[in-house]
């Protein structure tokens, strides 16, 4: 188990390293003051994800990746992609439409972890209000730009989490992989924001 858990890591890693090397092509352009609103927000979710998995691994023990991991997987967590924003041919639409997809996401998954414990309720509504509140300050924008679909995502089905264990577990894993689909979002915003 722990073999496949570190084979999991190494694969992911390895991904990352390559999505990391591959360089951004400019894609037209966004307002400047959205795009500055847009990495303080970026920052601000990950300083709470930072916070909300610091409380629980503190608080609860749940410090171990590997099993983690594995967890994961049998909790069914979803990860939300960021293919569009990736990319040399940096498709701007798209990029935005899965950017606001996976904050929409993100919330449910939030959401879906609410009774979590005591200590950690505070840093999860927190968390929990700066990802809506960025989800809806993107699809403004988007419809501000004309780039709104003609209907906003919806979450789909999530998680269930039937123990306080696996609650504060998923919660861990919820704030890793929100960290990990902000990473490449604050680097194309940062890119996009270069005059």
């Amino acid at each position: 188990m722990k073999l496949i858990a570190l084979q999991l890591l190494l694969w992911h890693s390895a991904l990352w390293t390559v999505q990391e090397a591959t360089p951004l092509a400019p894609a037209g352009s966004l307002p400047p003051g959205f795009l500055l609103k847009c990495l303080e927000q970026v920052r601000k979710i990950q300083a709470d994800g930072a916070a909300l998995q610091e409380r629980l691994c503190t608080t609860h023990k749940l410090c171990h990746p590997e099993e983690l991991v594995l967890l994961g997987h049998s909790l069914g967590i979803p990860q939300a992609p960021l293919s569009s924003c990736s990319s040399q041919a940096l498709q701007l639409t798209g990029c935005l439409s899965q950017f606001h997809s996976g904050l929409v996401l993100y919330q449910g998954l939030l959401r879906a972890l609410a009774g979590i414990s005591p200590e950690s309720a505070p840093t999860l509504d927190t968390l929990q209000l700066d990802v809506a509140d960025f989800a809806t300050y993107i699809w403004q924008q988007m419809e501000d730009l004309g780039l709104a679909p003609a209907v906003q995502p919806t979450q789909g089905t999530l998680p269930t989490f039937t123990s306080a264990f696996q609650r504060r577990a998923g919660g861990v894993l919820v704030a890793s992989n929100l960290q990990s689909f902000l990473e490449p979002a604050y680097r194309v915003l940062r890119h996009l924001a270069k005059p």
